[in-house]
């Protein structure tokens, strides 16, 4: 497994704190972006080895991270 970025750590803190699934996630930034996104894709944008700025953007919002977190 890839090694996290600060933003992947963060976006993994806030689904443990809220009891939430990555597959939640998934969901959730489908519904927002209208974008495709499964766990792979996500596991890319948290390690870094992909970047979407829509996807990040849709992250932040649906689980209120600020832009200072990562």
């Amino acid at each position: 497994m890839a090694q996290l970025t600060d933003f992947g750590k963060a976006v993994k803190k806030r689904l443990i704190d809220i009891d939430k699934s990555q597959t939640w996630l998934n969901e959730q930034i489908a519904k927002e972006t209208g974008m495709f996104c499964d766990s792979s894709r996500l596991a890319k944008i948290l390690s870094g080895a992909q970047n979407s700025a829509a996807i990040e953007g849709a992250i932040r919002n649906i689980l209120q991270l600020k832009e200072d977190s990562a």
